[in-house]
């Protein structure tokens, strides 16, 4: 087991991790299951193996960037060893949500339930993020005046870059599926979960808005998304209940009207189900927007 040497800012208010930027040199940072309350970057250089991300695996080879949000559930098994450089960071030091605006990661990088959590990083991208890590690590062992709007500076170039990378490579994951009969069936079933997943829960629901039957749409979300259909919809509430809960002061039973469930404790079982964290431990550990939207 190679020990990760890390170079970390702590949030003075509370103790608890604010950024942080190490390089590793195999798998056993990450080969438990991992439900932290900040974003993980994890940049693999070297290696290769298996991720686990919610209820999905994935392979993955060398060159591959993933993009994990607070509290989703990951591991990594390496079949090569593995090397590279991990960056961690919590929303009180830059809120994906919050600057949606500015990096335009939200959907990409992160929390998007269509695509695998990863991006493959060509050599021009990996020069670019090479050179930021760089000036990170720089940065860090030598603090000096402005030192978090650097580092911010820094880690919203190497998103833009990264969610850059993904969009581009994402019309090519589109190509997977054209030998399928009817490929605007997945496209509808996203507009329809979008449109409607503050209403409607079942998978049922969705199969009689697409004129198909329930079965032959469980098969066709679980051969393209590797996931089921509920867990498509379950995964899409729970990233609505989070920007709530991080952005707003609403009360919880008031989030959980919203996005369609009358009782509250109903609500709070399925959140903990899904994000294996209480709506208000939530709120509590990865930070609080006070009442910014």
């Amino acid at each position: 087991m190679t020990t990760p040497t890390a170079l970390t800012l702590v949030n003075p208010q509370n103790g608890n991790l604010a950024f942080k930027l190490f390089s590793f040199g195999d798998d056993s940072y990450f080969n438990q299951l991992q439900r932290k309350n900040y974003y993980s970057l994890i940049w693999i250089t070297e290696g290769k193996g298996k991720v686990k991300a919610d209820f999905s695996e994935y392979d993955f080879e060398q060159k591959t960037l993933f993009a994990f949000s607070p509290y989703q559930p990951f591991m990594l098994s390496a079949e090569k060893s593995l090397t590279g450089t991990a960056i961690q960071f919590h929303p009180d030091f830059y809120c994906i949500h919050m600057h949606q605006k500015e990096v335009a990661c939200n959907g990409v990088l992160f929390n998007n339930i269509y695509q695998p959590p990863f991006t493959f990083i060509d050599d021009i991208s990996s020069s670019t993020l090479n050179l930021l890590t760089g000036q990170m690590k720089t940065e860090m062992q030598n603090p000096a005046l402005a030192q978090y709007e650097l580092l911010v500076s820094y880690l919203k170039i190497f998103l833009i870059t990264a969610s850059r990378l993904k969009i581009e490579q994402q019309p090519k994951a589109q190509l997977s599926i054209t030998g399928f009969k009817e490929p605007f069936v997945l496209q509808k079933l996203k507009d329809a979960i979008e449109k409607d997943f503050k209403t409607k829960h079942s998978a049922s629901d969705y199969a009689s808005m697409l004129n198909i039957s329930a079965r032959a749409l469980a098969k066709i979300t679980k051969t393209h998304f590797n996931k089921t259909l509920t867990k498509l919809i379950s995964e899409r509430i729970i990233i609505e209940a989070k920007r709530e809960l991080y952005l707003t002061n609403k009360a919880i039973k008031e989030i959980a009207y919203e996005l369609g469930y009358d009782d509250e404790y109903y609500f709070s079982r399925f959140f903990k189900a899904n994000a294996d964290i209480s709506p208000q431990m939530y709120r509590d550990t990865v930070g609080f927007g006070r009442g910014i939207a």
